[in-house]
């Protein structure tokens, strides 16, 4: 441990770095605070405003579409204007939003400013990276980005316990009246940065193509829509109405998706430069980063399904079992940029994919024979899997192009993310919605037991073939050398413009 404390005082030694490291770090709680932990309290803003939860549930749907859908514009818009201004707009944009919400008299106003919020977030998500990326060099960056990561799961612990007393003994509002007091704290701390934002301008102007990014941000969002159950009926894939609107959603995404790949590759400057891709390792990155983030989204996803309807336990003890999981994410992250930058282990993130898959193996074998409280025990190896991989693999991302290309990397690494969680969530969903019988809804509790269990095995072992997949990419990549790729030297002016 001292040793370890030793090597992050190089990465802390110097004003700037502390800076940078303690901005992005609130960045990355706020943003955590005003996503996952946000969902416990749908039930209570259904009741205060007299609707039900599916129309509540636009809360959340919303605040995902927006930041799915603009990250990228929001690292593009970084390479133009500086990744610290950026950053700091997205910060004042998530708090006022915030307030807003809290002060909202309707549930539209407050879907609304969950948009606003989610723009907010795209913006710090889509800067973070990259500022971080041009402070350090890629043999500190391990260690550098154990704080953004170890600052999101505080996020997600902090709003899982807190928010819950808030919901029970006090009002909803005091929810996102929370985001103000950090969201001041994380502009305050990002002055610093703010006035040396001329450092981190390009040599040369950046060109944004902004039909290109109104292109991609539909097409991200009917990508999103086409995975989310907003149409009437069942939560299923398989029924009458979810066929009428998946089907011609799916459709329509294939039909902008090569609409937008025609428009910018017929543009001089486009919003995204598909000669980035020609760089293999940093395309396997990519791919790896989504099927890592789809089993994080399985794990949301999954496992409130087999504790609550598999096992017939109520929704505390999902908390139960979830906080000692996320509670890794504190901690973990450190040891694991350690090891990053000390010794580089190529087959490290392969590693953590299949423990990961082991994790699932075990879940889907045992959660129905084992004693509950021995869950933990059994995501053990999801827990060291998730929070090493997340932390390594940010780095990984970040280090596989030139740091002149960081706003891209950034923008991707981000995209990808919100890509896998959004395929992890239907995946689940499609695999639950075919295990499961027709006539479930109107089973007892004792019936129905066993069909869900079913379910959440074979949508696990899914989740471990996937997994398995990305370890076998994952043991491909190599890091980027210059003296080697030359598939960037040729870039356009809006790509190389960095």
């Amino acid at each position: 441990m001292p040793g370890i404390i030793d090597n992050y005082k190089e990465v802390l030694n110097t004003p700037a770095r502390r800076q940078v490291l303690t901005a992005i770090t609130g960045g990355q709680l706020l943003v955590q605070l005003s996503s996952l932990p946000v969902t416990l309290a749908l039930p209570s803003m259904a009741r205060s405003f007299g609707t039900s939860l599916e129309e509540a549930a636009w809360i959340v749907i919303l605040n995902l579409l927006v930041l799915g859908s603009t990250v990228l514009l929001g690292a593009r818009l970084g390479d133009k204007f500086g990744h610290p201004k950026v950053f700091f707009i997205g910060a004042i944009i998530i708090t006022l939003g915030a307030v807003a919400i809290a002060s909202s008299q309707t549930l539209l106003w407050v879907i609304v400013f969950r948009g606003v919020q989610g723009l907010g977030a795209g913006l710090i998500h889509g800067n973070g990276n990259a500022m971080l990326a041009f402070a350090f060099p890629p043999e500190e960056r391990g260690r550098a980005y154990a704080f953004p990561i170890s600052g999101s799961r505080m996020g997600t612990l902090v709003g899982i316990g807190i928010f819950g007393i808030f919901l029970e003994f006090l009002s909803w509002r005091l929810v996102f009246l929370t985001m103000l007091p950090i969201g001041l704290i994380v502009m305050w701390t990002s002055l610093p940065m703010l006035r040396r934002n001329a450092e981190a301008l390009p040599k040369i102007p950046v060109s944004i193509d902004f039909i290109g990014a109104g292109l991609l941000i539909v097409t991200a969002a009917v990508f999103l829509l086409g995975g989310m159950h907003v149409h009437g009926g069942d939560e299923s894939f398989t029924s009458s109405e979810a066929l009428n609107y998946h089907v011609p959603m799916n459709v329509l995404f294939v039909v902008l998706l090569g609409v937008f790949i025609i428009v910018e590759r017929r543009i001089s400057q486009p919003f995204v430069d598909f000669r980035y891709f020609r760089h293999k390792y940093f395309s396997l990155s990519l791919v790896s980063n989504v099927m890592f983030h789809v089993s994080m989204l399985a794990t949301m996803t999954l496992l409130p399904i087999m504790i609550e309807d598999g096992l017939g336990k109520s929704p505390i003890f999902v908390v139960a079992i979830l906080i000692p999981h996320q509670s890794f994410g504190i901690w973990l992250p450190a040891i694991a940029g350690n090891i990053h930058d000390k010794y580089s282990p190529r087959l490290l993130r392969t590693f953590c994919m299949l423990s990961i898959a082991v994790g699932f193996v075990l879940l889907a074998v045992f959660a129905a024979k084992v004693n509950f409280w021995l869950l933990p025990l059994l995501l053990l190896p999801i827990s060291f899997g998730t929070n090493i991989f997340n932390t390594v693999n940010n780095a990984t991302v970040m280090s596989t192009l030139p740091t002149e290309h960081r706003g891209f990397a950034s923008g991707m690494l981000e995209t990808t993310r919100d890509l896998g969680h959004a395929t992890g969530a239907t995946i689940s969903s499609i695999i639950m919605a075919m295990v499961l019988p027709a006539g479930i809804a109107l089973m007892v509790a004792s019936e129905s037991q066993h069909f869900y269990m079913r379910g959440f095995q074979t949508a696990s072992l899914a989740v471990v073939g996937i997994m398995i997949a990305g370890a076998v990419i994952a043991a491909f990549h190599r890091s980027y050398d210059p003296a080697k790729d030359r598939s960037l030297e040729q870039a356009s002016p809006a790509a190389a413009g960095d």
